[in-house]
């Protein structure tokens, strides 16, 4: 089957590891014809918004798309390309499996959870307004029906891949009505989940066990903010953001993305680790139907690890981007 991807390189190292991948991906056997959009810094400079409606319509026509990371200005600038992307195309699921890569030695070496996360509301949705000067409003929204359909995506979800328990994460011990009202949805749906355990953690008090015990953990499915929050912190105990993948998923449509920064002190040396977003292509395989292309993907990045003659500079290794793609290439070539 042949596939029409979108694919957005992003800022900084984007382009170089979205080219390694790119790369990857042609030497399989799966047939995908890129179509190449630009967002981020680039668009907003000339349009003040950072996705322009052709991006937009691409993904749309085509489904699915695969990007790489785009910078989002801190405190003044243009709104997040991240943000408009997944509230423009309602891509209202965030998936982010976190595992442990051998080779790569954390504090803990049996990990394997995932963390869903709501992805169109919420305080990361960016509502705010300045009320009088010196005083913000920030807008937090929580509605029935984006709590019940991210719990509806997370215990089938769970139930698909033979998951055991699903933790909701809120705050509704200070924040009674909007995270109540999250918890109430998720609540409606997990009763029709007989076979998932399900349990409630207040989320400063699951942030504390997920760095003593993460093992106890399962799926975590949180609102909005906290799931960007908890999100990386579940990176950070196998190595980061730059090895873990990620999706955003509507009814419809699908972006696989790196969820790492755009780095633009390494940019253009050829340096970058292409890891995260070379697992959330596999993701995308695997969201496409090419599971033997994805498991072979997998594997010989894992050998490349294990073997850890070449690794990349944040892995401890002098490795550049070029080398280490090909390492995993010729791994892919032996399967």
């Amino acid at each position: 089957m042949s596939h029409k991807i979108t694919l957005i390189p992003g800022d900084g190292i984007g382009p170089e590891i979205t080219t390694a991948v790119t790369q990857l991906l042609d030497r399989t056997d799966v047939s995908i014809e890129w179509q190449e959009e630009i967002a981020g810094a680039a668009v907003a400079k000339h349009s003040g918004n950072p996705v322009r409606q052709q991006t937009l319509d691409s993904i749309v026509r085509n489904r699915t798309a695969l990007k790489g990371p785009i910078a989002t200005p801190i405190g003044k600038g243009f709104a997040s390309a991240n943000v408009e992307l997944r509230r423009s195309l309602g891509l209202f699921a965030n998936l982010r499996p976190v595992y442990n890569l051998p080779g790569v030695t954390t504090k803990f070496s049996d990990i394997d959870l995932v963390v869903v996360r709501e992805n169109t509301e919420d305080l990361y949705s960016g509502l705010e307004h300045q009320v009088v000067p010196g005083v913000v409003e920030s807008l937090k929204v929580i509605t029935a029906a984006a709590s019940t359909r991210i719990a509806k995506f997370a215990f089938t979800y769970a139930t698909k891949k033979k998951r055991q328990k699903i933790s909701a994460v809120h705050k509704a011990n200070i924040m009674k009505m909007g995270d109540g009202l999250f918890l109430d949805s998720v609540r409606s749906v997990a009763h029709s989940f007989k076979n998932i355990e399900y349990e409630e953690r207040i989320v400063d008090a699951a942030c504390m066990h997920l760095v003593l015990e993460p093992t106890k953990f399962d799926v975590l499915l949180l609102p909005n903010l906290y799931g960007d929050i908890v999100s990386d912190l579940c990176a950070g105990l196998v190595g980061g953001l730059g090895l873990v993948p990620s999706a955003n998923l509507g009814d419809e449509l699908a972006i696989f993305e790196a969820v790492h920064g755009t780095a633009p002190d390494i940019a253009g040396q050829n340096c970058a680790n292409p890891t995260a977003l070379l697992l959330s292509a596999v993701l995308m395989l695997e969201h496409l139907g090419e599971t033997k292309v994805a498991e072979q993907i997998f594997i010989a990045l894992n050998r490349v690890l294990t073997k850890g003659k070449h690794r990349t500079r944040d892995l401890g290794g002098d490795a550049s981007t070029h080398t280490f793609t090909e390492a995993i290439s010729q791994e892919m070539e032996l399967l």
